[in-house]
């Protein structure tokens, strides 16, 4: 059965509004803190999150397990390949550092790549986490850990926000039938 325009536009524009509710509280302690609790790869979990909108354990624990292993990944490659390299401009042609730094990146993808399939939790979004930290973005353990500590926040307010909704559709649920 397809959706209607209506239902298809509601879906987007909540959609669109639960990711950006799950970014705001990613926002808010960034802000609060000083410390990197939002970076480029959250914005599509958040979006995967929003849009299924479910409360699945086996996507909970590839958001998480995924992550996790990209970060790690991505700061071992790192540690040993590019060590005091960052990417924030351009590297000179065939320069050593940036070798150092492409290899960083290749084999911080191999890694999550390998490990995710291994462990049978797949979540792309983790892709980008483990190049964030491999090409020098984020890459103290300091920052590894935040990362880490940033999607498991990302999956608590999600299922927190949508245990919550729940329990107000099933209570209002409840109430209406017993009048």
């Amino acid at each position: 059965m397809d959706e209607s325009p209506f239902d298809m536009d509601r879906r987007a524009v909540g959609t669109s509004v639960y990711a950006g509710v799950l970014f705001t509280v990613l926002g808010l302690v960034a802000w609060a803190s000083g410390q990197p609790f939002i970076f480029p790869s959250l914005g599509p979990s958040a979006f995967i999150l929003a849009f299924e909108r479910r409360i699945d354990r086996s996507q909970i624990s590839a958001v998480l397990a995924s992550h996790a292993l990209g970060a790690l990944a991505g700061l071992l490659a790192y540690s040993l390949l590019a060590s005091g390299v960052v990417l924030t401009a351009d590297p000179a042609a065939f320069s050593p550092a940036g070798l150092h730094i492409a290899a960083s990146g290749v084999f911080s993808i191999v890694l999550t790549s390998l490990g995710m399939i291994a462990m049978g939790s797949i979540h792309a979004p983790a892709c980008a986490t483990t190049l964030i930290v491999s090409l020098g973005l984020l890459s103290t353990p300091l920052q590894v850990g935040i990362i880490v500590g940033s999607v498991c926040l990302l999956v608590l307010v999600h299922v927190t926000v949508l245990r919550g909704y729940r329990r107000t559709v099933t209570s209002a649920s409840l109430t209406s039938r017993s009048r």
